[in-house]
């Protein structure tokens, strides 16, 4: 059950990258987990768009628009080469969002936290890293 929040300065993204970024995040989330492409799990990524209020964010060297990208997934569900290639390309979704190019990357940090198992509940029940990898198998037979 992923969690992908986006932390960006105000006025920060384009138009259109305002209103497809949540979702292009989750799909990259979802494809690098491994997660098959189905209702069920398309809603169970979750995305969050925090904009900060203007002159919240700064360094001590400019004020270039910085983004945060905020991963949380079931430990165990990326390995180093899967984490990479969710880095990467939360990287590009992000930069394509603001209208950067890649020579922007640096500006997009991507941190990725794991939750421990058994530390994840929804729907009143602790949600199994093990259950999670069967209900994908099964959802995948069923497709």
């Amino acid at each position: 059950m992923p969690l992908i929040r986006l932390t960006v300065p105000p006025g920060s993204l384009t138009e259109e990258g305002r209103k497809t970024v949540q979702r292009d995040l989750a799909a990259v989330l979802l494809r690098w987990e491994g997660a098959p492409d189905t209702a069920f799990f398309r809603a169970q990524a979750w995305s969050c768009l925090v904009e900060l209020p203007e002159g919240a964010r700064t360094t001590a060297e400019d004020d270039a628009p910085r983004f945060l990208v905020d991963v949380t997934v079931p430990q165990g569900a990326l390995s180093e080469r899967r984490r990479a290639g969710l880095v990467e390309d939360a990287t590009r979704t992000v930069l394509d969002a603001a209208g950067l190019s890649q020579a922007d990357a640096p500006r997009v940090w991507v941190l990725v936290h794991e939750q421990a198992d058994g530390t994840w509940g929804a729907g009143g029940s602790v949600i199994r890293y093990a259950d999670l990898v069967a209900l994908a198998k099964e959802q995948r037979a069923d497709a």
